[in-house]
């Protein structure tokens, strides 16, 4: 089985539920944080929408300079345009990951800050960590912001204490 065949699998079935839990974010408290060290709520939902770009830089380019990179920074103004961006960002990881090989899937792909190598994994790794990883982390931060909200937290491996068994 080619690498890219799980890959897709993990990919397809958790963005069910990384939507499942970004629908819930209620627009009207995007600006809302738990503490002031902690990102606002819509910048959290934003971060994770924003992760399968991740698929793309990883795969189509041998490195990544942190020190050159622009990030669109601007806050969103709904939870339809956090949607929006997971969905497109979704469509373009799954098209790079279909096309990708074994053999790109196993070449070395280095992350930097200039001239800081902050580390270099094959790209296999690097898209398990900095697309996959990265989202289910931030998923367990959003879930916690909900139930702090009182908004119903949707199960992610089986019904959560606000959905009927």
């Amino acid at each position: 089985m080619a690498m890219n065949t799980a890959l897709l699998g993990e990919l397809k079935h958790e963005a069910i539920n990384t939507r499942k839990i970004l629908e819930r974010v209620p627009t009207d408290k995007l600006d809302w944080q738990p503490h002031e060290k902690s990102m606002k709520l819509g910048k959290l939902a934003k971060h994770i929408a924003d992760l399968p770009v991740w698929f793309e830089r990883i795969l189509n380019a041998d490195e990544f300079d942190l020190a050159s990179a622009s990030f669109n920074r601007e806050p969103p103004a709904s939870t339809e345009e956090i949607l929006k961006q997971f969905d497109k960002g979704l469509a373009a990881a799954v098209a790079v990951l279909e096309s990708a090989t074994d053999e790109n899937l196993n070449s070395i792909w280095v992350f930097r800050r200039g001239e800081q190598v902050m580390f270099q994994l094959p790209k296999k790794v690097a898209v398990r960590n900095l697309a996959m990883n990265h989202a289910y982390h931030h998923r367990g931060q959003l879930s916690v912001y909900l139930r702090l909200l009182n908004v119903p937290v949707p199960g992610m491996y089986g019904p959560s204490a606000d959905e009927a068994l």
